[in-house]
């Protein structure tokens, strides 16, 4: 399936990237995710579904209270089950 090129729906997705810090191609592939999982087909719902994931992100991150050092630090971080693994010897 092409990419959507739709102006606001490329700038809804952005956002969500910027909130996420995450690329722009994840985000909308998040987007579009979610909205399999809810079943939206058409653009308008597609738009729905990444204002509604970029307001829950706008929420955890006031929720959070950080900057963007602090994303970058959280993000850098281990997860606990990878802490000590080993690239090398």
């Amino acid at each position: 399936m092409p990419a959507i090129q739709e102006h606001d729906y490329l700038r809804l997705c952005a956002e969500l990237a910027t909130q996420l810090g995450i690329s722009q191609s994840s985000a909308r592939r998040k987007v579009e995710l979610a909205a399999s999982r809810t079943g939206a087909k058409d653009l308008t719902s597609r738009k729905q579904v990444a204002a509604s994931l970029l307001s829950e992100a706008q929420d955890e991150r006031k929720k959070a209270n950080c900057d963007q050092g602090q994303v970058l630090d959280h993000l850098l971080e281990a997860e606990p089950l990878d802490e000590k693994f080993m690239l090398e010897d």
